[in-house]
Order: C-alpha cells, then sequence, then structure tokens
C-alpha cells in the first residue's frame, strides 16, 4: 500500500531553507531532525535558490570574498617589505657593533 504523502506548508519549507542557508549545516543533518525526505529538502533549496531566495548571496556578498582576498594579498606583501627592512637593519646593527 502506498504511503500517504506528507504535506509541509511554506512557513515550514523557508524555515527549513532558512536553516540550511544561515547554519551551513549539511542537507542530511537539516532534513534528519523533523524526518524530512533529504531530497525533497534539496529541492526546496534548490528552488530557492532559482527564486533568488533564501540561500542565495546577495551582490554584495558576492564581492566581499574578493574584497577581503585582494586585502589579505596586500597585507601579506606588506608583512614581506617589512619582513626585508627588518633582516636589512640587522646586518646594519651587526656591522655597527663590529
Amino acid at each position: 500500500m502506498a504511503d500517504k504523502r506528507r504535506k509541509f506548508d511554506a512557513e515550514f519549507r523557508e524555515g527549513a531553507v532558512g536553516i540550511v542557508a544561515e547554519t551551513g549545516k549539511t542537507l542530511a543533518e537539516v532534513a534528519r531532525a523533523p524526518g524530512i525526505n533529504e531530497t525533497t529538502l534539496a529541492t526546496w533549496v534548490s528552488r530557492a535558490r532559482k527564486a533568488g531566495g533564501d540561500g542565495t548571496l546577495g551582490e554584495s556578498e558576492r564581492e566581499e570574498p574578493a574584497r577581503l582576498r585582494r586585502q589579505a594579498a596586500e597585507q601579506v606583501e606588506r608583512v614581506r617589505e617589512l619582513e626585508m627592512e627588518r633582516d636589512v637593519l640587522k646586518r646594519c646593527m651587526v656591522l655597527w657593533v663590529k
């Protein structure tokens, strides 16, 4: 005999998709707690991403990682320059002491 299909209201679906998007937990972890089929939850997340709802990154959120990578690269370069300056000063100090 076929099982009855469970129906979930829109608010419940949005909440489940939001949990996946906000917590970074896997679909399996989120689906396990309320007893949702993992495939069903994956479908909800996919639909939400296509619709531009929860689970997608806004334009500013997409730009932020690139900005942070640029900033980190600049800081790495600055650290290298400071290390070179330090090494030069160490050598000068050794020559001065002699």
